[in-house]
This record gives C-alpha cells, structure tokens and sequence, in this order.
C-alpha cells in the first residue's frame, strides 16, 4: 500500500499525486509500487531493507538522500509465542520529499498521520525524523508499561500454581524483553550517528528536540534492562515457587494415604480365616471400629505435631 500525504490548512491530507514536500507511506509494497518508487528515486536495496525482518538499525548519507532504518515495537497478540517485538521502518529523506517504508502497519505511522505533533510538516522533512524518532522511543516506553502490568497479573496467578503454563508464558514476554532491548540499544547508536553527522544543527527546536529523543531512549533503554533482570529472577523464584507447590500436594496426598490405610490394616488382621482373640465376642465389630479410629487419631495428631497439614 503506497498513501502520499501532505500538509495543508486543514492539516494531513491524503493525496492522489505526487507532489513536492510531501510524505509517501509506504506499508509491505507490491513490485509495481517498488516499482514507482524506484522511479521518484528510491533504490529497490532499501526497499529490501526495510522490508528484512531481521535488519538493524543503521544510517547512510549520500548527496541526494540520507537513509535511516530504525527498529520500531510492534505488538503480534497476547497469543502470539513472542507478544511483542520489534520491527525495520525505513526512512527516506530526499530534497523534497520523504518516504517511510515498512512491512506492517504500525503504531508509528498512525499516530503520526492522527495529529498528534501539531508541529509536524512533511516539508520539514528532518522535523518529521526526530518525530518519527520520538514517538518510536515513545512507544517502546508504553509498550514496556503493559508487559509490567501483564506480568504482575501472571505473578498472582504463578502463587497457587502447580503448573508450567504461567511460567511459560513468563518465558514469553522475557522474548520481548529481550527483543526490545536489542532493538533499543540499535537505534541509540544510529542516533548517536545522526547527532555526529550534524543533520539536526540548522535549527535550535530540532537540536532539543534531538536531545529529547536520546533521553527517552536511554530512558526505554534502562527500563527494558530493569525488566528484564526483575523478569528472569522471578521466572527463577516461581519455578521453586511451583515445586514446593507440587511438593505440599504430594505430602497431602501422602498423609490422606497413611490416614485410610490405618482401617484397612485392622480389618485385614480381622479378615484372616484364623482363630483370633475377641473374635466371638458380641461387640467384635464395633471394637475394630474404636481401634481403627484410635490409629486414625493417632496419625493426624503426630502429622498435626509435624505440621504435615
């Protein structure tokens, strides 16, 4: 899908041509819109490097365009094995245009396309990179809030477990941690280029803005770590958390056997076809049942001492 977008007096607007100081968006393209790109400038190579899943961020400099490819979070589905990940959103800074270029519709664009910066110009074209920039580093943030949350619901889950399921599905959102982390320190050092080669100097906004951006990924930088490390030292805790679990079914189970057998050893001794002392006296019966319940009792009060139950 190829949209062309331009600002006006109404704001963003969708365009049917192409037009100078505009933003072509560009989501998993057919060979004919690789096709038109390639005519408006656009190498066929960064089309493919926006599109590998598995690039990571860099930056290249030429005399009619820069190229920045940076790692945006993407959110598969709480079902998905790895919930969240991350993936390349290619950007394109002609003379006169731009062009971001992605596999998957994402936050990013959306929430550039919504309004939400008043101070985004598509023909201020490196303005729209430190935007883009700033709202990926913005979203990674949000994105490492909701695994928080998530895994502290699962934390109250894993308490009374005696299963592996809420353990695995730790496992996955250690994926996404780890997944965000890489990805994260990639784009801090493809900014860290941008800031060396001096793109964002001609205005003093677009310097703190810059600044800003390097804050908030450092900051998504640090949270990602810290989550990560609570993450696997929990993953470590709840897994005894699960064999003690199991260990005091077990024991219970242990303990209700012992219980019920003690009648059944009684009335075994009782069953056997041999002479056996009380065995013709009226109230035979009813005295296997006092001394079935004596051991009975006797068993409970020493796993009570015990502390068994």
């Amino acid at each position: 899908m190829l949209t062309i977008l331009k600002n006006n007096e109404q704001g963003l607007q969708v365009l049917e041509n192409f037009v100078n100081g505009c933003w072509v968006n560009v989501i998993d393209p057919t060979p004919e819109e690789t096709a038109q790109l390639e005519e408006w400038g656009v190498y066929p190579e960064y089309v493919q490097y926006s599109l590998d899943l598995d690039e990571m961020a860099r930056s290249e400099r030429d005399e009619d365009y820069v190229f920045i490819l940076l790692r945006i979070p993407y959110y598969n589905g709480a079902s998905a094995d790895i919930p969240y990940t991350s993936v390349p959103l290619g950007i394109l800074v002609f003379n006169n245009f731009v062009v971001t270029i992605c596999r998957h519709d994402n936050d990013i664009n959306r929430i550039l396309c919504n309004g939400k910066y008043r101070g985004l110009r598509t023909a201020k074209r490196y303005r729209f990179v430190l935007y883009a920039l700033l709202e990926t580093a913005t979203r990674y943030l949000a994105h490492l809030r909701e695994i928080n949350k998530t895994v502290e619901i699962v934390e109250d889950r894993l308490q009374a477990s005696t299963q592996n399921k809420e353990l695995l599905e730790l496992l996955k959102y250690q994926k996404s941690l780890t997944y965000f982390a890489t990805a994260l320190r990639s784009n801090e050092v493809m900014m860290e280029r941008l800031q060396r080669m001096q793109m964002f100097n001609q205005y003093e906004e677009d310097q703190d803005l810059l600044e800003d951006v390097l804050t908030e990924n450092q900051q998504a930088i640090q949270m990602a770590n810290i989550y990560s490390e609570i993450l696997a030292g929990l993953m470590d805790a709840f897994a005894s958390i699960i064999s003690n679990n199991l260990n005091v079914v077990m024991k219970a189970l242990a303990v209700l056997t012992i219980v019920l057998n003690m009648p059944v050893i009684v009335a075994s001794f009782y069953g056997m076809n041999v002479s056996l002392p009380g065995e013709n006296h009226p109230l035979a019966f009813l005295h296997v049942i006092v001394i079935s319940i004596v051991l009975i009792a006797i068993a409970i009060f020493i796993f009570y001492k015990r502390k068994w139950f």
